[in-house]
């Protein structure tokens, strides 16, 4: 499956993303051929973190959120890390960016904590979709459905529930990216 230079956006916290979360799909993404640009609150290089308490790797960030627009990318990825989720989800500008992506009918893939940042964009209700569990009251209180599963897909979006399911939630984004990318061909 190849993206061939499909351009993804991924969202990254200036702190406290979870970093295989983070570096996993990028470099998933990547490999299948798709662009990434890295997206946080600013422009300063942003540091990730393990377990949610241990420092992990910085990466450089591309674009601040006050200068992208949904129009620009085929697929969003939101990585988790209950503080890095957090922060995402309290900024104006990053839910609404996430809603421009489901208005657009393009593909989102968000895992562990990064459902926050879909509930505050109001694009949980009706949907069903897995989490860390701890969000699980949250997503039913938004009107979705929380299943315990290792990666869901519904109406585009992809959702896994924490860094043990990496490797189907990457291997499910690059395939519904690329149908994403073969449906706006047809």
């Amino acid at each position: 499956m190849k993206l061939d230079g499909r351009k993804i956006a991924i969202l990254i916290a200036p702190r406290g993303t979870e970093e295989p979360e983070f570096a996993k799909p990028k470099a998933a993404v990547e490999e299948a051929g798709g662009a990434v640009t890295v997206i946080s609150l600013g422009t300063e290089d942003a540091q990730t973190v393990n377990n949610d308490l241990d420092p992990g790797a910085t990466f450089k960030v591309d674009r601040a959120i006050g200068n992208v627009s949904a129009a620009e990318f085929d697929a969003l990825i939101i990585p988790g890390g209950a503080v890095g989720a957090d922060k995402l989800r309290g900024s104006k500008a990053v839910v609404a960016f996430v809603r421009d992506f489901f208005t657009a009918g393009k593909p989102v893939a968000a895992i562990c904590h990064a459902p926050w940042a879909l509930i505050e964009a109001d694009e949980v209700e009706g949907r069903t979709l897995t989490s860390f569990p701890t969000l699980q009251t949250d997503i039913r209180n938004a009107g979705g459905a929380w299943v315990d599963q290792e990666v869901v897909v519904d109406q585009g979006l992809i959702t896994s529930r924490d860094p043990d399911d990496l490797p189907a939630f990457c291997a499910k984004l690059v395939k519904e990216f690329c149908e994403g990318a073969q449906a706006d061909r047809a």
